[in-house]
């Protein structure tokens, strides 16, 4: 999706996948939805979520409110509810805010997108 949807050709090599957790959803085995999940002091002192993607054919259906409540229960699960960062897309900031993540950045480019960062507490 991040390639050919958004047009980001990248070389998406940090080599982080290892020290990750990876969230997958199915649907009659095809592989509709993902998150990557990277732990405290990986890449920010906080847990965080990323890669989050769905395919088309599963969007506005309700599974990237899902995949992000599994994603937030895993995390709290694994990190002893820790807080979260993430680095969003600009124009999914209320997606992500109905999550209780707050926007703790200002706007920056990443790959000719907009992006910020947010934040949640684990007390939210």
């Amino acid at each position: 999706m991040f390639v050919v949807e958004q047009k980001c050709v990248f070389l998406d090599m940090d080599n982080m996948d290892q020290e990750c957790f990876h969230l997958m959803g199915y649907m009659e085995n095809d592989l509709v939805a993902y998150a990557r999940i990277v732990p405290p002091g990986a890449v920010y002192k906080e847990a965080s979520i990323g890669r989050v993607v769905t395919a088309s054919s599963v969007r506005r259906k309700g599974a990237g409110k899902l995949l992000m409540q599994e994603a937030i229960g895993k995390c709290n699960e694994l990190f002893d509810n820790t807080n979260i960062k993430i680095g969003a897309q600009l124009y999914l900031k209320n997606f992500y805010g109905s999550f209780g993540f707050i926007q703790v950045s200002d706007v920056y480019l990443e790959d000719g997108i907009e992006h910020i960062y947010m934040l949640k507490n684990a007390a939210t």
